[in-house]
C-alpha cells in the first residue's frame, strides 16, 4: 500500500467532529431525546468524542452507547462459521429516542444496515440518523449519512484508513492506493 494523501490530521479531525456535534444539536433542536451509538470499532471513540463536544456546548451529557454488528452482518457465513462477539451490545433504551449511529467510514452501506438491524432488535426508535467521519461513496444499499465530516470520492482500488487515539497512536485519516 502506498500513501496517496493525508486527508485529516488531528486538528482537522477535531474541527470536523466539532462541526458534526453542532449540526446534531441544531438538527435535533437540542439533545433531549438523543442517543449516540458508536458502531464498533472506531465508531465508538468517535461517538465518545462527539458526546464530549456536545456536553461542552450544551452543558449536559448526551446518552451514549455502542453496538457490535457481528451477528447482523450479511456476510457472516463468509467471515466465520462461529462468530465471536467480544462485548455485548451496550446502549441506552432506544424506544422513542432519536438514535444517531456513529461510524468512521461510510462505504457500501452494509455496516450501517447491520447496525440499524441491531438497533431495531432492541426496540423501535423514533428515528435513526447516521453520522460518519468520512463518506467515500460506492454505495451498494440506499443509505445516506445525515452528518458527514468529509466527502472523499475514491476508487475501489483505494483504501481509507482512519486512525483514532485510544485505538491507534494518532488521530488521522489517510488514503492509500492498493
Amino acid at each position: 500500500m502506498n500513501l496517496k494523501a493525508k486527508i485529516l490530521d488531528d486538528k482537522a479531525m477535531q474541527r470536523t467532529l466539532t462541526r458534526i456535534a453542532h449540526e446534531i444539536i441544531e438538527k435535533n433542536k437540542g439533545i433531549d431525546d438523543i442517543v449516540l451509538v458508536g458502531i464498533k470499532r472506531r465508531g465508538v471513540p468517535i461517538a465518545d468524542r462527539i458526546a464530549d463536544i456536545i456536553e461542552e456546548i450544551e452543558g449536559s451529557k448526551v446518552k451514549l452507547g455502542k453496538v457490535d454488528i457481528t451477528l447482523y452482518r450479511d456476510d457472516l457465513s463468509t467471515v466465520s462459521s462461529q462468530p465471536i462477539v467480544k462485548d455485548e451490545e451496550v446502549y441506552e433504551d432506544v424506544k422513542d429516542k432519536v438514535v444517531i449511529l456513529v461510524d468512521d467510514v461510510l462505504y457500501t452501506g452494509r455496516t450501517c444496515r447491520a447496525a440499524i438491524e441491531a438497533i431495531m432488535h432492541r426496540g423501535r426508535p423514533k428515528m435513526i440518523q447516521l453520522a460518519v467521519l468520512i463518506d467515500r461513496g460506492h454505495r451498494e444499499l440506499p443509505i445516506r449519512a445525515d452528518y458527514v465530516g468529509k466527502n472523499v470520492p475514491t476508487s475501489k482500488s483505494e483504501l481509507i484508513s482512519v486512525n483514532v487515539k485510544g485505538i491507534d497512536e494518532e488521530d488521522s485519516v489517510n488514503i492509500y492506493e492498493l
